[in-house]
């Protein structure tokens, strides 16, 4: 069996790595083979989202037969059959309806949706403010602020959506502050521990050291930073989580600068 034969290939590699491994791959011909990533990341190197560095790499892979599937998903409870629901996008609605079928089953319910774009920024973003509200908690700060990063984390989702061409009402939905929530309060969620470890004061790489596992949301953060900072959008949380991680500023600092920015209406 050649896997260009296949007639639907998963992507689960994580963001940063997704690249190399596909290269292994760009002289098959893809022409009729259906892709669903899985991943959640935006690519460093390229500020590409999943579906765009899949389309750079593999040059007979075609742009309707590409979809993601996203939302919030933790493996441990979907492999224990706990109720779960998450979206598949593809920029051809015939396309997420597909997925959306195969991967339907009565405790793992699939929406569809043609709003790609916004599907994947939207798994990528929450992994930076499950990494925020977990500083929150490792810092000691209450349920106040992680309510606050949660709220605001999502309009600076939005916002940075919108800017790139994506629906406002897909991050109202379950791969925009659906998935913001769950990572943000979950034990599961890799991402707010590396937070919640940073929060406490400890090192970066040290964290990372002794996971087993990719949080994705550092690599992210990077990512985002320098996309927001290029289309020029406003994102205060994303900016200081980037500070904390790479600047090594103090979390209580940063939160004391968030604080203290000029006054304006909620938007």
């Amino acid at each position: 069996f050649s896997i260009e034969h296949a007639d639907l290939i998963v992507t689960a590699v994580p963001s940063q790595f997704l690249r190399p491994v596909i290269e292994t791959l760009k002289e098959r011909d893809f022409s009729k083979t259906m892709f669903v990533n899985v991943a959640k990341g935006i690519e460093n190197q390229s500020l590409k989202t999943m579906s765009q560095v899949l389309l750079e790499v593999l040059p007979t892979a075609r742009k309707e037969n590409i979809a993601t599937l996203s939302g919030p998903s933790f493996a441990e409870e979907v492999a224990k059959k706990i109720p779960t629901a998450v979206v598949a996008a593809s920029e051809k609605l015939e396309t997420a309806k597909i997925v959306q079928q195969i991967f339907m089953t009565p405790y793992f319910r699939v929406y569809s949706s043609d709003d790609l774009r916004g599907v994947e920024l939207g798994g990528s973003i929450k992994n930076i403010m499950a990494i925020a509200a977990g500083i929150a908690d490792g810092a000691k700060f209450g349920d106040n602020t992680k309510a606050m990063i949660m709220t605001r984390g999502t309009v600076e989702l939005t916002r940075l959506g919108v800017a790139l061409g994506a629906k406002q009402k897909t991050f109202a939905g379950l791969s925009g502050i659906g998935d913001l929530s769950v990572t943000c309060m979950s034990k599961h969620s890799r991402n707010r521990h590396v937070g919640e470890e940073i929060g406490k004061g400890r090192k970066l790489d040290d964290v990372l050291a002794e996971m087993e596992m990719v949080a994705e949301g550092v690599a992210t953060t990077k990512s985002l930073h320098n996309l927001a900072k290029g289309l020029n959008v406003e994102m205060p949380i994303v900016n200081a989580v980037y500070e904390i991680l790479f600047e090594g500023k103090e979390p209580v600092q940063a939160t004391y600068e968030l604080m203290t920015r000029d006054a304006k209406e909620e938007t």
